[in-house]
């Protein structure tokens, strides 16, 4: 069965080994990894600060907390998923921003974003689960 999306055709959704089509398997529980995620970046960075001079500590910000999110994901769903987490962190100037994702997933893959900011930094993480074939 394939659909067309925004005029494209996409591919067949592929039945996994059981022969189970992918809404009958497993989706990933982002219900659970989101307040996770939440209190992961307030505990982390609630008196993190700006520090332009400081690139290591900033980029230490990003690995800690990217690495403390996959691990979770392994934790909770061992086996079925390939885990992508990115991060990123930014000074908050009072600069306004955007940003838009347009995904096409089957029904058991999510992504989740949170996003933390204070009077100098700006974080914002997204994880992705992909189910594998």
């Amino acid at each position: 069965m394939s659909s067309r999306l925004n005029g494209a055709l996409s591919p067949p959704i592929p039945l996994n080994r059981s022969g189970a089509s992918p809404s009958q398997r497993q989706k990933f529980p982002s219900d659970t990894l989101r307040p996770f995620i939440k209190t992961l970046l307030t505990k982390t960075l609630t008196n993190a600060s700006w520090d332009s001079n400081d690139k290591p500590k900033m980029a230490a910000y990003s690995k800690e907390i990217s690495e403390r999110v996959k691990s979770r994901m392994v934790e909770m769903e061992p086996r079925g998923f390939k885990y992508i987490v990115t991060t990123t962190i930014s000074e908050n100037a009072g600069q306004a921003g955007r940003a838009d994702m347009s995904c096409h997933w089957e029904d058991t893959d999510v992504a989740i974003q949170e996003m933390y900011s204070n009077e100098s930094i700006i974080f914002v993480c997204l994880a992705f689960a992909v189910r594998l074939p």
